[in-house]
């Protein structure tokens, strides 16, 4: 970063401290563009067209000058509006690639279910946040990635790594999985030493910096369908035995019951260094479970935050029902579908065989697919620790923490893959404020723009390790 662009981002990082949150936030190009056209495109799983977005983001690459060879929109048989998008600035070629991740599909939403004046698929301002679904999860990067490789270019940018970008389909949901895609017919054109991907992010508390999460582990995602069947008959002749009832006194059982406290050497580090910076009695808490030492009771105040409580064990919960077939019918089939995150090493003919014990007898409970584990990126290694460096000298005294995820991310596809992933935003939230994919999706304006800044000088700086 040359003088002159220091001293720029140092005003605009200091006039956006100094504004107020009902006060518009300057918007660099072309971030603010791409932005806004990432979110107003749906990329919702079926119907959605991720398609239409690579080509988009494709044409504003060729137009920033980047080479035909260098760009490539890769569609899926069989999946015509399931396009990803790989792009890639070439450096000496002296070390093997970095690869940027990011996925463009969203978890679908309707309006009426937003505030009003909020439309999920329009990049709304207000209050200091841009509102919109995907603005976190995970258009903000992709957006942010795409206006960092142009800036790259426009630098004249010669790392000693090509820096790949890749934009996929289908991560939270679908038959067409970008990732597993491409590492599986197109495996050479994301081959890459490490990668950085969603999953960490900061956090404030009452809105200072309190952490930088980096995602190096994630949990495994299984979902499993509870059901229970039964005769059924006429509604006007009630009988004791129902479909409903006993779905619902298994899914109670469910609600009421905790899985076993299982550390790793992720969330015992993370829990270490949270302690340090934690208040008062959950920070001696965090301490004394880093240390094998937890008293039940600390275990309950650590247990009580939920965001702390999804990296103590696996956890299960119901998210979707079904049930009968008409208003004057007693019902002959009740169904739930209750989604998992088992910790690693937690294996998942345990969980089944917890979960067949809570739902009971006449409720068959029977796994969904395959969990997908992965083995933990190196917490110690260069890569964590260039993030570490760059994280610093933006937000001085911030801890760097590694993080097992409680969401699932591709990060264990590439893992598993041979490609150590790190999931780093420099984008920081409200301590416990959780809107991925639920209702009015937000991110703070000023995170955004400081995140990427954050992660522009962060891909400078891996691209020349």
């Amino acid at each position: 970063m040359n003088r002159a662009h220091k001293i720029f981002l140092l005003s605009a990082l200091m006039a956006m401290t100094s504004i107020t949150p009902a006060q518009p936030i300057p918007r660099p190009e072309p971030l603010y563009a791409i932005f806004s056209e990432m979110v107003a495109t749906r990329t919702v799983h079926p119907e959605g067209d991720n398609t239409a977005l690579v080509n988009s983001v494709a044409a504003r690459l060729r137009a920033a000058g980047f080479n035909e060879s260098d760009i490539s929109v890769i569609v899926p048989p069989g999946g015509a509006k399931k396009g990803n998008l790989i792009a890639r600035l070439k450096g000496t070629g002296e070390k093997k690639p970095l690869l940027l991740l990011a996925h463009i599909d969203v978890v679908d939403a309707r309006k009426e279910d937003w505030s009003d004046g909020l439309d999920p698929f329009k990049l709304t301002e207000k209050d200091g946040y841009y509102y919109g679904r995907g603005v976190l999860d995970d258009k903000a990067m992709a957006a942010i990635f795409v206006a960092n490789l142009i800036r790259l270019r426009a630098e004249n940018f010669k790392p000693r790594r090509d820096i790949i970008l890749a934009l996929t389909a289908d991560e939270e949901g679908g038959s067409h999985n970008g990732v597993a895609y491409l590492l599986k017919n197109h495996r050479s054109l994301i081959d890459a030493e490490f990668a950085i991907n969603e999953g960490g992010g900061g956090t404030f508390r009452n809105g200072r910096a309190f952490a930088q999460n980096v995602q190096v582990s994630e949990k495994i995602y299984l979902s499993f369908d509870f059901e229970t069947t039964h005769a059924g008959g006429h509604s006007s002749v009630p009988v004791r035995d129902n479909a409903i009832y006993d779905l619902a006194a298994a899914l109670t059982r469910l609600g009421g019951h905790d899985f076993p406290v299982r550390l790793n050497f992720v969330t015992r580090l993370n829990f270490n260094r949270l302690a340090a910076v934690e208040d008062g009695s959950i920070g001696d808490a965090m301490l004394a479970l880093a240390r094998n030492e937890a008293s039940v009771e600390q275990m309950k105040s650590i247990s009580a935050i939920p965001r702390y409580n999804s990296l103590l064990r696996t956890t299960c919960v119901a998210t979707r029902l079904e049930a009968g077939h008409a208003d004057n019918a007693l019902p002959q089939r009740a169904k739930a579908t209750v989604n998992c995150r088992l910790l690693p090493g937690e294996q998942p003919e345990f969980i089944a065989n917890e979960l067949q014990k809570l739902a009971g007898p006449s409720v068959k409970v029977t796994p969904r697919g395959m969990p997908n584990a992965s083995e933990p990126s190196d917490a110690q290694s260069a890569t964590f620790k260039i993030i570490a460096k760059v994280s610093e000298s933006l937000w001085p005294g911030v801890p760097v923490i590694p993080e097992m995820s409680a969401g699932a991310t591709d990060g264990s596809r590439l893992r598993n893959d041979g490609i150590p992933t790190f999931g780093t935003s420099g984008i920081f939230v409200e301590f416990g404020e959780v809107r991925i994919h639920g209702r009015d999706e937000r991110v703070p304006v000023k995170s955004l723009y400081e995140g990427q800044e954050y992660l522009y000088q962060l891909t400078k700086a891996l691209a020349m390790e």
